[in-house]
C-alpha cells in the first residue's frame, strides 16, 4: 500500500455531477482527484435532456457549442393507434427565447455524449479521471479526510481536504456515512435500451400503447447517434431478456408490427423508479452530490441536469472555502440544493403519473429557469424587495453595449470563476476592486449601455442600485446605494475581503 500526499477534493464518481464538479475545481485552480470504479466511461443514455439552465451553466463551463453540435431538438411525438393510424404532438411547449432566457427548449443529448464532453473540457483545463478506481474506505476527523483506494496497481491511501460523493444512487460514500435515504419505490419497472434499429423512420419519437401500463412502449431516435432508444414499463418481478432478440420480441408483442427489427444492442437497463431524498448533503468535510443525493424517476429529464446543478453550486464554494472564506459557505451548500430536489422528486413523480395516463407533454416546469434560494444564507437585501428579481433568483441574461461600441451580453460579462458586481446609473463603485471580483457599471458615465433597456427590465433596479452575481449566476445581494457599506460585510463572508 501506498501513502500519496495531499490534495484538496476527492471526488469519487466521474458521471456528469463529478465531471462538472470537476471541471469547476480545475478552473479555480483547486487541487482535486476523480476516480471512477467503472473501467471505462458510461456508455448509455440514461439522462438525455439538457434544460435550458444547464444549458447555461454548459455556456459557462465554455462546452455548449459542442454539446450542441452533437445533440439536437426532441423530435415530434407520434403517437399510434391500434388500427395503425397516429396522430402527431409536440413533446415539449413550444416557446421563443427572450433577452433574459436566451435558452427556452430541451436539447436531446444522449448521457454518453455529454460526459465525452466534459471529459473534453476537463483534459483541456489539464485533468482527466482515473477508472478502475475505487474508494474503499475513509474516516474524517477536523482537519481532513483520509481515504482508501484501490485501483489497478493495488491500494493507496490519500489525505485529502474534503471528499465528494458523486457516487451514484447505490452510493458507497452516503452508505458509509449512514446517511438516511428515505423515500419510496414508485411501482413502476422500466427497461431502458440504446438499440440499431430498422423499420421505423428518425424524424419521430414513436409511441405505442400511451395510457396503458402492460403494452405501453416508445422507440425515440438518439440526436447525435445512429441509435434509436427503446424505453417501456415491464413487470415488477421476473427476468426481462435485454439481448437483441429479446427486445425485438418485446417491441413486436407491443407495437404488433413485423417489420420493427432491433440488429444490435449498444446498452440496455432494467430498473426499479424510486424517489428518494439524502436526510443530509453535508456530513463534516464529506459532500454528496447528484444521484448520490437524490433519485428521481426519469420522466421530466431532471435527474442529470439537478446533479450537474448541485455540483456547479457545490464547486465554487469549496474552490472558496479552501481560499480561506469561512466554513459556513460550505454549510449554504444543502441549504440552497437539498429544497430544490425535493421539489424535483414532487415534479418527477408528477409527471411519472401522467406519464402513466399517455400525458408526455411537458412544459415550463421542468426547464429549471425558475430555480432559486431565496431563503439562502447568502441572500441579501437592503432594503428588502417584495417583487421583481428577488436575491436568490437566477440573474437574468440582456443584451448590452459597451462605450466602445461593441455589442456584449451579461452572460458573457457573468462567464468565468469570478463575481460580477453590477450598478445600475451608480455615480461611483460602491467598493473597491480586489481579486476575484468584477466591476461593471451601467448607464451614464458607466462602461455599459442598456441600448434596448432589457436589463433594466429584468432587474428592476433603481439608479444607485447594486447587484452582486454569484459564480453560479445567481444574484447575491442587491444593495440600494445608500447601503453599499453592507457589501463589504457580505464580500468577506464569501472569501472576498478587499
Amino acid at each position: 500500500m501506498t501513502e500519496n500526499s495531499t490534495v484538496d477534493v476527492l471526488i469519487s464518481g466521474a458521471g456528469a455531477a463529478g465531471l462538472t464538479l470537476a471541471i469547476e475545481l480545475a478552473r479555480r485552480g483547486v487541487s482535486f482527484r476523480l476516480i471512477e470504479q467503472l473501467n471505462d466511461p458510461f456508455r448509455g443514455s440514461r439522462g438525455k435532456g439538457i434544460q435550458p439552465r444547464s444549458q447555461e451553466v454548459f455556456e459557462d463551463l465554455g462546452i455548449l457549442d459542442r454539446i450542441v453540435a452533437l445533440g439536437g431538438a426532441y423530435p415530434r411525438q407520434r403517437e399510434y393507434r391500434d388500427d395503425g393510424s397516429f396522430s402527431e404532438s409536440d413533446a415539449v411547449v413550444l416557446g421563443e427565447p427572450t433577452p433574459a432566457e436566451p435558452y427556452h427548449l430541451p436539447l436531446m443529448v444522449p448521457q454518453f455524449l455529454t460526459e465525452g464532453v466534459m471529459r473534453e473540457r476537463l483534459l483541456e483545463l489539464g485533468h482527466r479521471p482515473e477508472f478502475a478506481s475505487e474508494l474503499i474506505g475513509f474516516e474524517q476527523d477536523e482537519a481532513g479526510v483520509t481515504a482508501r483506494l484501490k485501483g489497478t496497481s493495488g491500494e493507496e491511501t490519500i489525505r485529502v481536504r474534503w471528499l465528494v460523493g458523486a457516487d451514484g444512487g447505490r452510493s458507497f460514500v452516503r452508505h458509509a456515512l449512514d446517511i438516511g435515504f428515505p423515500g419510496k419505490t414508485l411501482g413502476v419497472r422500466a427497461i431502458v435500451a440504446d438499440v440499431i434499429l430498422t423499420g421505423l423512420d428518425r424524424d419521430a419519437w414513436h409511441r405505442f400503447g400511451d395510457g396503458d401500463m402492460q403494452r405501453q412502449i416508445a422507440v425515440c431516435p438518439l440526436a447525435g447517434t445512429d441509435l434509436f432508444q427503446i424505453q417501456g414499463p415491464i413487470p415488477l418481478e421476473g427476468e426481462v431478456d435485454l439481448s437483441a432478440a429479446g427486445l425485438a420480441a418485446l417491441v413486436k408483442e407491443r407495437t404488433g408490427r413485423n417489420d420493427i427489427e432491433v440488429q444490435s444492442v449498444s446498452w440496455a437497463s432494467a430498473f426499479h423508479m424510486n424517489a428518494r431524498l439524502a436526510d443530509r448533503y453535508r456530513l463534516g468535510r464529506v459532500f454528496l452530490v447528484g444521484d448520490a443525493a437524490h433519485t428521481h424517476p426519469p420522466t421530466g429529464g431532471q435527474g442529470l441536469n439537478t446533479g450537474v446543478q448541485d455540483a456547479y453550486n457545490l464547486g465554487w464554494k469549496l474552490a472558496a472555502t479552501a481560499a480561506g472564506a469561512p466554513d459556513a459557505l460550505l454549510d449554504s451548500y444543502e441549504e440552497e440544493r437539498r429544497p430544490v430536489a425535493a421539489a424535483m422528486l414532487g415534479l418527477a413523480t408528477h409527471l411519472l403519473d401522467a406519464m402513466k395516463r399517455g400525458d408526455m407533454r411537458r412544459g415550463r416546469d421542468v426547464h429549471q429557469l425558475d430555480i432559486g434560494y431565496p431563503s439562502s444564507s447568502f441572500a441579501l437585501e437592503k432594503p428588502e424587495r417584495s417583487t421583481g428579481l428577488l436575491a436568490g433568483d437566477r440573474a437574468p441574461d440582456a443584451p448590452l453595449r459597451g462605450v466602445a461600441g461593441q455589442p456584449t451580453r451579461l452572460f458573457e460579462l457573468f462567464k468565468g470563476p469570478h463575481w460580477t458586481l453590477l450598478g445600475y446609473e451608480a455615480e461611483q463603485a460602491a467598493v473597491p476592486s480586489r481579486p476575484g471580483l468584477h466591476i461593471h457599471r451601467i448607464g451614464r458615465r458607466g462602461d455599459l449601455i442598456d441600448d434596448g433597456g432589457h436589463f433594466h427590465d429584468a432587474y428592476g433596479l433603481t439608479s444607485g442600485d447594486w447587484v452582486l452575481v454569484r459564480p453560479d449566476g445567481h444574484v447575491g445581494a442587491i444593495i440600494a446605494s445608500a447601503h453599499a457599506w453592507a457589501l463589504e460585510a457580505y464580500l468577506a463572508n464569501v472569501g472576498l475581503a478587499a
